[in-house]
Formats: structure tokens, C-alpha cells, sequence
């Protein structure tokens, strides 16, 4: 786990350590000490960490005047016993949401497994974005099953287009119009 970095061809467009109003706004990287690990996995040093002992992000890119943001997830997603989603919730989206994003594309490819607990804050994150959607993209199918068996998925869209997205290949903009899309399709 320790190779797998967050996607690095935007990081020319935008750095969310050098985003004032992003929850990791002034965070310093190291290339060479690995301190953040998934349970005895070391992670590659550029992943961020928000308060989960196993689930890590990057955002890989923000657009405040679109009101989108773009979020790479690593390890496992634990509701039931760290509650991560609080976290996530609190410390990183409640962020973003005051400076205007209601749109939000979670690339989970990495993300290992899922245990949930209640719905409480996917139901609070749900109505917060308002006039937005929250878009699960490409998370492997054990993952969207634990979301359905927890009933995630009234909160979180995934499945068709959004399960095989080749969004490495394009740009932040190209993947929000892929999304967006997708999204207007299903809520239109």
C-alpha cells in the first residue's frame, strides 16, 4: 500500500495544502517517512488523514465556482466501530460546504471494505447538499453491497457509468461533466 499514492497528474491545477479554504490548507508532506498506515500497511506519505485510524483521502480537486469536489479514499471505510463518517463529515465535507461545494465525487477503487452503522450522517450529508448529489465512483462491488445492505445507497449514487469511470485519463472538469451528467440523467 505503501506505492499507493493519491492521483498526481491534476496537482499542477490544484493542492489542497495550498487551498485556504480547504481542511488541509497549509499540511506539509513528507516524501520519505511513512506514518500513516492501515492497520500494519504503511501508506504513501501524500494521503491525508482526518481523524480515521483506517480510512485516509486526498482531494484531488475543488472547484468552489462549480461547487464540486473531487475525493480519493484509501483503506477501510468503518462506521461501526471508529465511525469515520462522523469524521469525514465534520472535519472534511462541513468544510467544504461552507465555502459552496454541494457536489461531491468519492473515488473508492481503494477503498478495502465497508461496515456501517446507522445512516444518521449520510442522511444529514444528503440534505446539507441541497440542490447537490454525492456520486460513489468506482468502488468495488463488496463495497456497494455493504452500502446497500446498510442502506447507503438512498444517500450515495453509484452503479452503471459511475462504476467504470476511466476518470484517470481525464481532466477534474471532464469528470465532473461525466458525473454530472450521469447525476442529471437519475434526478432529472
Amino acid at each position: 500500500m505503501q506505492d499507493l499514492e493519491p492521483h498526481y497528474r491534476w496537482r499542477d491545477l490544484y493542492r489542497s495544502e495550498d487551498d485556504m479554504r480547504s481542511p488541509f490548507y497549509e499540511r506539509e508532506y513528507s516524501e520519505f517517512e511513512y506514518t500513516n498506515q492501515v492497520y500494519n500497511y504503511l501508506l504513501h506519505p501524500q494521503w491525508d488523514a482526518f481523524g480515521s485510524p483506517t480510512l485516509y483521502i486526498k482531494i484531488l480537486f475543488a472547484d468552489y465556482q462549480e461547487g464540486f469536489a473531487i475525493i480519493e479514499m484509501i483503506g477501510e471505510w468503518n462506521d461501526a466501530v471508529t465511525n469515520d463518517i462522523m469524521f469525514l463529515k465534520r472535519d472534511v465535507l462541513e468544510v467544504l460546504m461552507e465555502h459552496g461545494i454541494q457536489k461531491f465525487i468519492l473515488i473508492g477503487e481503494n477503498v478495502l471494505n465497508f461496515h456501517g452503522s446507522d445512516d444518521s450522517y449520510y442522511e444529514e450529508w444528503f440534505q446539507d447538499v441541497e440542490d447537490g448529489w454525492i456520486a460513489a465512483v468506482n468502488f468495488q462491488e463488496h463495497v456497494l453491497q455493504e452500502f446497500r445492505d446498510n442502506n447507503i445507497d438512498y444517500y450515495l449514487n453509484f452503479g452503471g457509468t459511475l462504476d467504470q469511470l476511466n476518470w484517470r485519463k481525464l481532466s477534474p472538469i471532464q469528470v465532473y461533466n461525466t458525473v454530472q451528467h450521469t447525476m442529471q440523467r437519475r434526478l432529472g
